[in-house]
């Protein structure tokens, strides 16, 4: 049994990822155009805005109108990504959303900051934790959630390479760089970061270094740990899902994400169809957040690598059931 050596490229915030890669993408595609709801430094949207101001547009606090505007754009032709925190790009907007963009298939690009409880100390109103379930629900939307800095660049630019509405979500703390900057993004293909025989880890955003964390400390004790880096919730890669747990026989799903309609419940249709197994949930349990620093939230709400570490114990030991 062999631990991958994952190394570590630095640390910056997802957020930075995305504002790098709307910047490069659109240095090379004229039709992408960018919409922001008065938060242009918070979704680091600066660089794009300062070398693209004929197609920068500073919206206001006006989400609803910004989905609106960004769905007539994609009518004309062009490719809009919107930005602002990821409460006010669904659960502010949904309606719009659904009509305007999902039920038409409009190529925008819903591009979403702060989710989640890392969102840290703006407190519960902000951090959403409901989000890739809302959206995922929606026909023809596609639904990213990098793990890392250099994952978002690269899919910020990749998705402007789809027809069609995405959902992209992102986050605020400085965290861990593990993959590599010329590493390509394939939409609806998992990445396994480790192969292994005992129990499969399979997570998204932030909770992806979480689990190489968990990941470590389950090998000290001989464990080996499959890791998936499930970076699109939708399309799923069921595939990846199937050939890991036909071997492992168990899975651990790890997300900053309310337990209902996210990572986890995707993940459990395939297998309830598929593959009937062991399976444990780490996520937030039917709550809402609150005001705090980034990692002590994660810690409090279950969501941290030790949480990870028991979930796989647990797993593990119905096997036999």
């Amino acid at each position: 049994m062999i631990m991958k050596e994952f190394e570590v490229f630095g640390n910056k915030d997802t957020r930075s990822g995305f504002g790098e890669g709307l910047a490069e993408i659109a240095r090379s595609n004229n039709k992408v155009v960018g919409l922001c709801a008065d938060l242009t430094g918070s979704l680091k949207m600066n660089a794009f805005k300062d070398e693209n101001p004929e197609r920068f547009f500073q919206v206001g606090i006006a989400e609803a109108n910004m989905i609106g505007i960004a769905a007539g754009m994609a009518v004309g032709g062009m490719i809009p990504y919107t930005g602002t925190f990821a409460n006010f790009s669904t659960g502010r907007v949904y309606d719009q959303i659904r009509q305007s963009v999902a039920y038409s298939n409009k190529n925008v690009k819903i591009c979403a900051s702060h989710a989640g409880l890392t969102l840290g100390e703006d407190g519960a109103t902000h951090q959403i934790l409901e989000d890739i379930g809302m959206m995922r629900m929606l026909p023809n939307m596609t639904v990213v959630v990098p793990a890392d800095f250099n994952q978002t660049k690269q899919a910020t630019m990749a998705i402007s390479e789809l027809d069609g509405p995405v959902y992209l979500r992102f986050g605020r703390p400085v965290m861990p760089i593990f993959t590599s900057s010329d590493q390509e993004f394939v939409i609806g293909k998992a990445d396994v970061l480790q192969e292994g025989t005992d129990v499969t880890i399979i997570a998204c955003g932030h909770m992806v270094w979480k689990s190489i964390e968990a990941a470590k400390i389950l090998f000290e004790s001989g464990i080996s740990v499959e890791l998936i880096n499930m970076h699109t919730i939708k399309p799923l890669d069921e595939q990846a899902i199937i050939d890991s747990v036909s071997k492992t026989k168990c899975v651990v799903t790890a997300e900053e994400h309310m337990m209902n309609g996210g990572l986890g419940d995707a993940v459990a249709q395939v297998l309830s169809k598929n593959l009937p197994c062991p399976h444990e949930y780490v996520a937030v349990n039917d709550s809402f957040g609150e005001s705090g620093k980034p990692m002590d939230l994660m810690a409090k709400y279950g969501i941290d690598s030790p949480d990870i570490v028991d979930a796989v114990n647990k797993a593990m030991s119905r096997k036999s059931i």
